[in-house]
């Protein structure tokens, strides 16, 4: 009984090696006319966060010099601007 067993799962293993195949065929090339490719469903400018959510992409970054400002309160010991705006 454990040689009739072993030999029919050798043939079954043996006959699923010829439907293997090597390497996987690539897709269809062609999308149909009625899909459209949205970036994750936010729509332009925008992407999905880490949650899901829609987020606005970042836009170009200006770099300016620093504002000079009036300190409103000077700090205890060494005079240090303490601004908190």
């Amino acid at each position: 009984m454990k040689t009739l067993f072993a030999a029919a799962l050798l043939a079954v293993s043996v006959a699923g090696f010829g439907t293997a195949n090597a390497m996987p065929l690539a897709p269809a090339s062609g999308a149909s006319a009625d899909v459209i490719q949205v970036a994750g469903g936010c729509g332009p400018g925008f992407h999905r966060g880490p949650y899901g959510g829609c987020r606005a992409n970042r836009g170009v970054v200006v770099v300016r010099p620093p504002v000079v400002r009036k300190c409103r309160y000077w700090g205890p010991g060494r005079r240090v601007c303490r601004t908190w705006w």
